[in-house]
C-alpha cells in the first residue's frame, strides 16, 4: 500500500467517528434575561452591572434603576 492508501483510510475512520456539530446560540438567546426598559435590548444573565450602568448613560443618559427596575445582582461566586 502506498501513503496514498492510508490517508483514504484516515478519511474514512474520521468520517465514521464525526460528532455533529453543537452550537451555542440557542442557549444564548436563552441566558438574555436582562431587558432595558427603555429600548428593550437584552443582554446576558452575566453581564456586568458597571456595562449596564453604561448602557443607560450613554444611550439614554438616564439613571441605572430607570433602564433595570428589577436587576438583582447575582451573588459572588464562591472560591476553594
Amino acid at each position: 500500500m502506498g501513503n496514498g492508501a492510508k490517508a483514504q483510510q484516515k478519511r474514512e475512520r474520521g468520517k465514521n467517528d464525526a460528532k455533529p456539530a453543537k452550537s451555542q446560540l440557542k442557549q444564548n438567546e436563552m441566558a438574555k434575561t436582562i431587558i432595558c426598559s427603555v429600548c428593550r435590548s437584552t443582554f446576558l444573565c452575566t453581564v456586568k452591572k458597571n456595562e449596564l450602568e453604561v448602557h443607560a448613560q450613554n444611550k439614554h443618559n438616564k439613571a441605572f434603576d430607570d433602564c433595570f427596575q428589577g436587576y438583582v445582582e447575582p451573588p459572588p461566586k464562591k472560591t476553594k
